[in-house]
């Protein structure tokens, strides 16, 4: 069954919806009261033209699956799961997996242990948390282990042993792992003192110890009674310290960012009792790019719910009927960068797995899904929470306060510490032993599969920027089979012979995406045109080195932060994107005339929908005849089974 096909199917219930390419790789999900309406939408001519990225997201969809649920809610949980475990390309990702830290006490030991931990579990233990900045659980576990000793070894405390750990002998256990070092009557009494500390309960904790140290001192148990006057002064100490998961209703999360040039800094300010105790830092980079690859996860490909879908019909548009709206597609300038559509996707993938959020959260922006996420969590969590975009008053003022420190994030991220261009030029000039300033690289790519529509890209880079009207893509022509070394000695030779009849200058650079193989095979091009003095480098994947042709001895291997590596990558990807983007173009050319063209009745249309519904001329010429008729007549079926199936007697025959 076609994707068309497919839609109309679709119920009318609440669900999530799986867009997949042709590899079937799951590129978008996406959520819907009703999935049909919502499906429908996507194939509006108004909403591409609003969401050039819906446009996109529709030329790679060839199928779609989904899930129903039993309301809205169910189906926010459910995208939320299904966009951290398939990692959708066209949704936001949020790219920092920071989680912070809760202590444990194992209350279903004979002798409970405290543990600091990120995971929480359906056990017998007691958890209290998070805690914020994530090293007050460390500390807190230290105070623990020093003043009330109960341990975190890994010892089976639910027998004896013959002799007791160091920890025991510098006084941070009560050694139960001993008979006779302790009874459980008193470490038990310890494991409630500590309950009560973690409990956020200092005034019950407090009278409980000052009442055992008044009756060891009348008792003249003097060192048990300054062990106990050591807790409370170290309680008084912490005591304003420690933030709980029963926290009141002065905890809060502020969000704040700042968007410039397709990039964004965003701030998470945690306030637990009405202070500040810790922030994150978020950051997308290099959105330019992403856009230009139908990668960019900064804006919602959903479909604006104001335009209304009509019904699907076979007169409507199709994707072997792109219209003239395609090339306004790829234009990233087109794009405008929405943070309602942002915070939405933020907020779901950050609270929807947590076990505690503060009661309020503070966005800079209000979002269509803001009253259903914030139902959602409050039913999650047991406690109401509001979510809430603040237009005036102290929480607005809180809000532009964390979107200044976002500002600053921003400038700091990206523009204190990037050092200004003429620096990175003279950076790389120096790290590859340029004789002069590089001021234009030109850098090659070679993209197939298993050889077939073997294609080349050159991109550049000129004074700064990437500059698109001088790209080029080639065609390999005289290399056949999987042979990427003969292909980049062809696209060379081929480029720079042409510049050499022309008279036209020579790069300061060129770039090839490849290792020492690629590096030598562009050599020998050169060499056989008589340049021998050009400079050339290739930086190979995963291991990100640069190989200078000359110094292949002593590679150069760049800190992973230096801007000249993040120059030399983001050239050689702007390559590879180039090139697989021609390489998919030339297969679609390749695909539109194909064996099925020859077929009484089978038309464009026809044909790729065939194609696109069995993957291949292969599939389609294996399909039987009932498998056929799921996407075309009957009578087309028997026609294509007769073009690909011969006549019984020459069957004979041939045998």
């Amino acid at each position: 069954m076609d994707l068309l096909a497919k839609i109309r199917t679709l119920p009318t219930s609440p669900g999530c919806y799986l867009y997949k390419n042709a590899e079937g790789e799951v590129i978008y999900v996406g959520k819907a009261k009703n999935l049909r309406s919502r499906v429908r939408s996507y194939f509006l001519d108004a909403n591409q033209i609003n969401n050039p990225k819906t446009g996109s997201l529709m030329r790679e969809a060839v199928d779609i699956e989904y899930i129903t649920v039993d309301n809205e809610r169910e189906a926010l949980a459910l995208e939320n799961n299904l966009i951290k475990q398939r990692k959708p390309r066209f949704n936001i990702l949020l790219r920092d997996d920071k989680t912070y830290p809760y202590i444990k006490l194992t209350m279903g030991d004979r002798y409970p242990k405290v543990f600091v931990t990120r995971k929480l579990r359906k056990d017998s233990g007691q958890y209290f948390g998070p805690y914020f900045p994530g090293n007050l659980a460390h500390r807190l576990v230290d105070l623990i282990h020093r003043s009330f000793l109960i341990p975190s070894c890994k010892v089976d405390l639910n027998r004896y042993h013959p002799r007791a750990c160091l920890q025991y002998y510098i006084k941070r256990c009560l050694g139960p792992c001993v008979e006779g070092l302790t009874t459980p009557e008193l470490y038990k009494q310890t494991v409630r003192d500590v309950q009560l500390l973690l409990d956020g309960k200092p005034q019950e904790l407090e009278a409980r110890i000052t009442e055992r140290m008044n009756d060891a001192a009348m008792n003249e148990q003097f060192e048990l009674a300054a062990r106990l006057r050591d807790q409370l002064i170290t309680l008084n100490q912490m005591q304003d310290k420690q933030r709980i998961a029963t926290a009141d209703n002065e905890d809060a999360d502020v969000f704040g960012f700042h968007y410039e040039q397709q990039m964004l800094a965003v701030n998470l300010f945690h306030m637990r009792g009405g202070k500040i105790v810790d922030r994150r830092d978020f950051f997308w980079e290099d959105l330019p790019d992403l856009l230009i690859a139908n990668l960019n996860e900064d804006t919602d490909p959903e479909p604006n719910p104001a335009f209304t879908a009509p019904a699907i019909n076979e007169t409507e548009r199709t994707s072997d009927q792109p219209g003239h709206l395609t090339t306004e597609f790829d234009t990233p300038d087109a794009v405008v960068f929405s943070p309602a559509a942002f915070f939405s996707a933020l907020l779901k993938q950050l609270y929807l797995d947590q076990s505690y959020v503060p009661k309020s959260v503070y966005v800079p922006v209000d979002f269509p899904d803001r009253t259903l996420l914030a139902e959602t969590l409050s039913e999650r969590t047991g406690h109401r929470i509001e979510i809430a975009a603040p237009q005036r008053g102290d929480k607005r003022s809180l809000v532009d306060l964390v979107c200044q420190n976002a500002k600053q994030s921003y400038d700091q991220r990206f523009r204190v510490l990037q050092p200004n261009q003429k620096m990175i030029q003279e950076a790389l000039q120096d790290a590859l032993t340029l004789e002069e300033l590089p001021k234009r690289i030109e850098c090659f790519d070679i993209s197939h599969i298993q050889g077939a529509e073997t294609v080349a890209s050159m991109v550049v880079w000129e004074n700064g920027e990437m500059k698109k009207s001088d790209y080029r893509k080639y065609q390999i022509k005289t290399v056949s089979g999987v042979d990427d070394f003969a292909s980049m000695r062809e696209v060379i030779q081929r480029r720079y012979k042409k510049l050499l009849d022309e008279k036209k200058p020579f790069p300061s650079l060129i770039l090839i995406d490849g290792g020492l193989g690629q590096l030598h095979a562009a050599y020998a091009a050169l060499e056989e045109i008589g340049v021998t003095l050009q400079p050339l480098a290739s930086i190979a994947k995963r291991e990100e080195i640069i190989y200078v042709h000359g110094q292949e001895s002593d590679p150069v291997v760049l800190d992973r932060r230096s801007p000249v590596l993040h120059l030399m990558q983001k050239i050689r990807d702007e390559s590879h994107r180039f090139a697989v983007t021609y390489h998919r173009k030339r297969r679609q050319m390749r695909d539109r005339t194909t064996e099925l063209d020859d077929i009484p009745g089978v038309g464009p249309r026809t044909r790729e929908r065939l194609v696109q519904h069995f993957g291949s001329i292969r599939g389609v010429s294996q399909a039987t005849h009932d498998a056929l008729t799921a996407v075309v007549s009957p009578a087309i079926a028997t026609k294509i089974r007769a073009h690909f199936e011969p006549e019984p007697a020459l069957r004979i025959l041939n045998q």
